[in-house]
């Protein structure tokens, strides 16, 4: 009876690893985390000072400055690793 064809497959070969892992620059959580928290504590400020303080003059306005101290913050989060 003649024998069949064997059906060798190529060696497995994994793929080529990536360089290392990224690291996160060195500034970038503490300076993310200040945002975050220098932003909370003007929104803070703004409460108790009946809108008057950080800035005098500006109202509401000082609100705004808090949360984009805080967007700027959470907007650093999507570079950490």
């Amino acid at each position: 009876m003649p024998e069949s064809r064997s059906r060798k497959k190529p060696a497995y070969i994994p793929p080529p690893k990536a360089a290392g892992p990224v690291v996160n620059p060195t500034w970038l959580v503490p300076v993310m985390l200040t945002l975050m928290v220098v932003g909370l504590a003007w929104i803070v400020v703004t409460y108790m000072m009946q809108s008057q303080y950080p800035i005098p003059g500006i109202g509401q306005w000082n609100l705004a400055i808090g949360f984009v101290l805080i967007l700027a913050g959470f907007s650093l989060t999507t570079r950490w690793h």
